[in-house]
């Protein structure tokens, strides 16, 4: 850095002048790059029936699905699920059981389809 002190370089202070070059410099700031990072595409996770293949009757549920389309096929299971729940809850209410075995009797209905393979 060179020091010059002269009449017509002294802008009002006592300290140091910068030469062209260097005042050039310390004007021109020196901005860290930006670079910007797209996000990470995100794999949309696949839904798959874990009981897919498992049961004796699961062959012939697949073969219904593929054969009748998935959305109809699960309009067809939710209505043969609701009516197998109002089945065992007009069961319960013949024999007088109480909501909480009448919940106990609808999961082990679920359970056991799961193993049949009604839920492939």
């Amino acid at each position: 850095m060179a020091t010059s002190i002269s009449a017509s370089s002294f802008l009002g202070s006592w300290g140091s002048s910068f030469t062209g070059e260097e005042r050039a410099f310390m004007q021109v700031k020196a901005a860290p790059p930006q670079v910007r990072v797209a996000r990470p595409v995100r794999v949309q996770p696949m839904m798959k029936n874990v009981n897919e293949g498992k049961g004796l009757f699961a062959p012939l549920v697949v073969i219904t699905r593929n054969i009748i389309g998935k959305k109809r096929f699960n309009q067809l299971r939710g209505k043969a699920i609701a009516l197998h729940s109002q089945v065992i809850t007009e069961f319960c209410k013949s024999i007088g059981a109480d909501s909480k075995q009448r919940q106990g009797l609808i999961r082990l209905a679920k359970k056991n389809g799961e193993r049949l393979g009604f839920l492939a």
